[in-house]
């Protein structure tokens, strides 16, 4: 009888079959040496990008014959490399490029801070995606390489490895960042839902330890739309949702999902209550709906949809994940980089709970009387319906819209050929640089001394303050001088007090009454700090960098905007995000079925904050008032005399003024030669500034005098339409 061989000697002579691959940080170091992306190595081994992250993290291991694939690319990537690499001394390990750095631990899981809408989750780790190659460009479209917008992306988190957000057709391909493409098998909403926050591995981690992660965007083109059962447009033009009885919204509720109050519309976010700590929320957007509107993203919603998750991924890293209009992504960045709370533990029980953020807005607080809106429960406790307020009883700090008389346009300027307009780059979001604004609730003060470093509204007679009358009154949003005592932002009356002292104007000032903030901070300084750099960045994308010289300057702003459409689309949602957020600070009711004196679902939020906005344009507005001021001091033959704000007859002054946009009368069409100067060449101190940086200004047009005197007459705005004869106000400017 033959001896039974040994089983051990049989696995030993079989040889080992467990392929070698180099330690993950070697992994990642050939790959990126050899100028390939993640996605590009998934797509050749048939694998998400998720995987091949991992693989690279150390948190997984490839198996089987994806293993031996894989060992061969990286050997073959090592070959290829080998003679590049330095020649290594006697005894010395060869000198290798730095590993890239480790992915980020996942934010550890905290305490929810309070909103009106259900704090819902995502699962920790996504399942796998079906990756595969982008598709060639249709009907010649171009296409930027797969790699164009993965670097300004952090390293993946492993929870969404596949990015912030995909671009759905109607053929199942999700058009993820970094030039990915997945593959949704789903064929109605609740799949698709599910998909999003299992398969898809999409969203965005957290702006703030304290804040929660961004959920997964799904953009819906129109194809996808019709595919997933909805219509190609909403038949409720007015309400913008979907019927209750459609059978869309059906397929949501029998899945036991639920959509937020605003029901199923352009913007509609789809949850399930939180799920140990996560959200469980998608949000979509549905372009045939107009979800992406041509004045916030302009030519975005008609680019393929690989260029249109370049262009909302983009914005995304250097903004926040859209998650509605550009107004509404601006009102929520300012509450992911100031969360209102944070986990606080108890040192007594041991046990953790919801704690406000120091610096942040942390509850909902009513306005003070003079600052609420027509319609607040606060002004219908004090005035009967239909009232008119005087300035004395309601605040008035709004934007510049003023134009000179006619009459007071002097011999010299009327001998000049050309109105030129500049325009204040992204003014309001230079005037929430280092603001101070109040935190708490208002405090009520009568006869108080004012302190410019506090925050509130105060009633104050400023009358006595005359201004030269070919300028606009800084008080004012028409520039007419104020008639009596009236309410104003901090802002506003510190400049009152700066034109006292700096003129030697002989005017007592004295509050009658205030509703000051005792707490109060800078509570807006991440949010500027995040939009200015996203819009430097934007810019140098486009050919504008900071240390152009004001004729390169001049030049890279003529065709900046056709140099890159998606990267103008970018500009211009950074643009509008910063204004929208401002006014979302005060969003009035919508619909219908409001009636006056009731509260309305904004007033919920820490974020509904009208004291804050007046704050801002007040800044604003004083901000462009200062430097007319020292535009005129720079350009007239000799100082103002002390006790009075005239300029004399040679001193350059506006014709008009718009929010951020001045126009000037001037023998030049550049305003190269009409800005003033130091006797060496500089911008005069404290004047207009051309550059690219937010608070220094650009060229915004020029016409003809005769055209900007004919709208004068007519008492039409010149500053609203010098850029090339369209609204300057309708394209966001």
């Amino acid at each position: 009888m033959p001896k039974k061989p040994d089983p051990v000697d049989a696995l030993l002579r079989s040889g080992p079959r467990r392929t070698h691959l180099p330690e993950p940080a070697e992994r990642a170091r050939l790959r990126g040496g050899y100028g390939l992306t993640q996605a590009e190595v998934a797509a050749a081994l048939d694998v998400t990008r998720a995987t091949v992250a991992g693989w690279e993290s150390g948190r997984s291991e490839p198996q089987g014959a994806t293993r031996a694939a894989y060992a061969k690319l990286l050997e073959g990537i090592a070959a290829q490399l080998a003679p590049a690499e330095p020649d290594s001394g006697p005894g010395q390990e060869p000198v290798r490029a730095p590993a890239p750095p480790p992915d980020p631990p996942e934010p550890t899981p905290t305490a929810a801070p309070p909103t009106p809408e259900p704090v819902t989750s995502a699962p920790s780790t996504p399942r796998p995606a079906v990756a595969r190659k982008r598709p060639a460009a249709r009907n010649g479209a171009p296409r930027r390489p797969a790699s164009a917008p993965t670097a300004e992306l952090p390293a993946p988190d492993p929870q969404f490895a596949n990015g912030p957000l995909a671009v759905l057709d109607g053929d199942g391909n999700a058009y993820c960042v970094g030039g990915l493409v997945l593959n949704c098998p789903a064929k109605d909403i609740p799949a698709l839902v599910e998909w999003a926050l299992g398969d898809a591995g999409i969203g965005a981690p957290r702006l703030d330890r304290n804040g929660r992660d961004s959920d997964p965007l799904i953009v819906l083109t129109e194809s996808a739309a019709l595919r997933l059962g909805l219509p190609a447009e909403l038949e409720d033009r007015r309400g913008l949702r979907l019927p209750d009885d459609h059978k869309v919204n059906k397929q949501i509720a029998k899945a036991k999902w639920t959509l937020t109050k605003r029901g199923f519309g352009p913007w509609a976010r789809i949850y399930r209550p939180a799920r140990e700590g996560r959200r469980q929320c998608v949000q979509l957007a549905v372009l045939p709906w107009d979800a992406l509107d041509q004045r916030g993203w302009p030519g975005a919603a008609t680019l393929p949809p690989a260029e249109l998750a370049h262009v909302l991924g983009t914005y995304a890293a250097r903004v926040i994940t859209p998650c509605g209009s550009t107004a509404v992504s601006g009102l929520e960045l300012m509450t992911a980089l100031r969360p209102p709370t944070r986990p606080v533990k108890d040192p007594a029980t041991g046990t953790w709970a919801s704690g406000p953020v120091p610096g942040s807005l942390t509850r909902a607080v009513d306005p003070a009387p003079p600052e609420a809106p027509d319609e607040h429960p606060v002004v219908a406790a004090l005035h009967p319906r239909g009232h008119w307020r005087t300035p004395d009883e309601v605040i008035d700090e709004e934007a510049h819209d003023w134009i000179r008389d006619p009459q007071l346009l002097t011999d010299a300027e009327c001998a000049r050929k050309y109105a030129v307009g500049i325009d204040v780059n992204t003014a309001f979001l230079a005037a929430a640089n280092r603001l101070p604004v109040g935190l708490g609730e208002p405090v009520h003060v009568t006869s108080p001394d004012f302190d410019k470093a506090l925050p509130g509204s105060w009633l104050i007679d400023l009358s006595g303050i005359e201004m030269d009358p070919r300028l606009p009154s800084p008080f004012t949003p028409r520039g007419s001088r104020p008639t009596g005592p009236a309410w104003y932002a901090t802002p506003t009356v510190a400049y009152a007090h700066e034109l006292v002292a700096g003129y030697g104007l002989p005017v007592t000032l004295r509050p009658i009454e205030a509703w000051v903030r005792p707490e109060h901070g800078p509570y807006l300084d991440p949010w500027h700090k995040r939009l200015a750099d996203a819009y430097r960045t934007t810019m140098a994308e486009l050919g504008v960098t900071t240390d152009l010289d004001e004729h390169a300057f001049l030049a890279a702003m003529e065709d900046h905007k056709r140099s890159d459409p998606g990267s103008a689309a970018v500009l211009a949602a950074i643009k509008s995000t910063v204004k929208g957020g401002i006014g979302k600070l005060r969003e009035r009711p919508q619909g219908a079925a409001y009636r006056p004196g009731e509260r309305w679902p904004a007033l919920r939020r820490p974020t509904w904050r009208p004291d804050i906005r007046a704050a801002v344009i007040a800044t604003a507005r004083v901000n462009m008032h200062r430097k007319l001021l020292r535009t005129a001091a720079a350009t007239q033959s000799a100082p103002p005399p002390a006790g009075r704000l005239y300029f004399d007859d040679d001193a350059l002054l506006p014709i008009a003024l718009l929010s951020d946009g001045v126009v000037f009368l001037s023998d030049s069409p550049s305003p190269l030669d009409l800005l003033p100067r130091t006797t060496d060449g500089r911008p005069a101190p404290g004047a207009f500034r051309l550059g690219v940086s937010p608070g220094m200004v650009k060229h915004e047009g020029t016409k003809p005098l005769l055209w900007a005197a004919q709208l004068l007459d007519e008492g039409l705005n010149p500053a609203r339409h010098i850029k090339d004869g369209v609204d300057a106000v309708a394209e966001g400017e």
